[in-house]
């Protein structure tokens, strides 16, 4: 699967690969291509999986402030629903293309 943002592939894996959780694809944290994410300030709380931390994806000039978000530390009940260890996996909005 894969992640697109300016028509740039910005994360790519095997979809066996990836979490889905809630309608969002998780990507492992190997699978983001480093070079077009910027950790900000922006941090937000859910109420089961914890605090989530926030990128800003820029592709040639252009930016997408916040469009991903991973949690750093989730809950461990939060694992435990899931069934999966999805610490640093992240997901993408604000746009950005998820297909297969």
């Amino acid at each position: 699967m894969k992640a697109i943002w300016n028509n740039k592939v910005i994360a790519e894996a095997d979809k066996d690969d990836l979490i889905y959780i809630e309608g969002n694809w998780y990507f492992p944290p190997d699978a983001i291509k480093k070079e077009y994410f910027n950790p900000t300030d922006k941090h937000t709380t859910c109420f089961w999986k914890g605090l989530a931390s926030y990128y800003k994806v820029d592709v040639d000039g252009v930016t997408n402030e916040d469009g991903a978000w991973y949690y750093p530390d989730p809950t461990p009940s939060a694992i435990d629903k899931v069934k999966e260890d999805f610490t640093n996996y992240v997901a993408f909005w604000h746009g950005v293309q998820v297909t297969e």
